[in-house]
């Protein structure tokens, strides 16, 4: 079975019990349909860059699962159709990433940024005077 990657958006207003609930029923309808969430990850509530339904902050969840491809329609389905959920992002992967996502994460575990050292020297710009 093909394997996906899901992010979703709850409103700000559910609590963190009601948003891992809603983490529970997706599940749910994954595996009423022939599919199933191999991991779940509730990263918690995070200010957004924009509005969405005048709300400045939502609940953020990741699931990853192994199902096909009619379960992940008609979960979509039913996130587009509940009043909590804001947004639903769904990727089709070819491989899932072992451990944690790199939202849950520590900055210094993830070892894939330098410390700029790929930078030239900046020094004073030539094309204009220095400040004084």
């Amino acid at each position: 079975m093909p394997l996906y990657e899901h992010v979703f958006i709850a409103r700000q207003d559910l609590s963190n019990a009601q948003a891992e609930g809603l983490i529970e029923h997706f599940s749910g309808v994954l595996a009423e349909n022939g599919g199933k969430v191999l991991e779940n990850e509730y990263w918690g509530v995070k200010t957004m860059a924009y509005k969405i339904n005048k709300n400045r902050k939502g609940h953020y969840a990741f699931l990853r699962s192994d199902a096909p491809a009619s379960a992940v329609q008609e979960m979509e389905r039913l996130m587009r159709l509940h009043d909590d959920v804001m947004r639903v992002l769904t990727i089709k992967v070819d491989t899932h990433e072992e451990g944690p996502s790199v939202q849950m994460q520590r900055r210094d575990d993830r070892g894939d940024r330098s410390e700029r050292g790929d930078r030239p020297e900046r020094g004073p710009r030539e094309d204009r005077p220095a400040r004084r």
